[in-house]
């Protein structure tokens, strides 16, 4: 990533944007050291330098969520990435008779965790979500 960035500063983002055919895009920004630079641009020419092939604006288009994910594991801040959707309340159907009242007896209790899910892994390569052995199944 920071090779990316790095050809990003040197170049403006016009012509870094130009070269690799990407459009300038304001959506998803990725913010480092203060600066604000086209995140998926970068993420698409750091592809390149990790694995000889840029990843262009066609492979990353409708993939705004795995490529804010690779930017936030790398420990970037990302402005202006899709939200993740609010997960549904359960509707529970209206009772129509009240319960009968149960005889006490005792439960094993079950606690669940506090804290958040992690995002899934995802492939650096083809940003696909990785297995749970960690190597991917279409690159490997």
């Amino acid at each position: 990533m920071l090779q990316a960035i790095a050809e990003y500063d040197d170049r403006g983002r016009d012509a870094f944007v130009g070269v690799y055919g990407f459009q300038p895009s304001a959506l998803e920004t990725l913010v480092h050291e203060g600066r604000t630079y086209d995140a998926a641009a970068v993420v698409g020419v750091a592809h390149r330098y990790a694995t000889g092939r840029v990843a262009t604006a066609d492979d990353l288009r409708g993939r705004e969520d795995a490529v804010a994910s690779v930017l936030v594991k790398g420990g970037f801040e990302v402005k202006g990435a899709p939200a993740e959707p609010e997960p549904r309340a359960k509707a529970r159907p209206a009772a129509s008779k009240p319960r009968a009242a149960r005889a006490a007896t005792p439960r094993a209790t079950t606690t669940r965790s506090t804290t958040e899910e992690r995002p899934p892994a995802i492939c650096p390569t083809c940003f696909t979500q990785l297995p749970a052995t960690g190597v991917c199944d279409n690159c490997a």
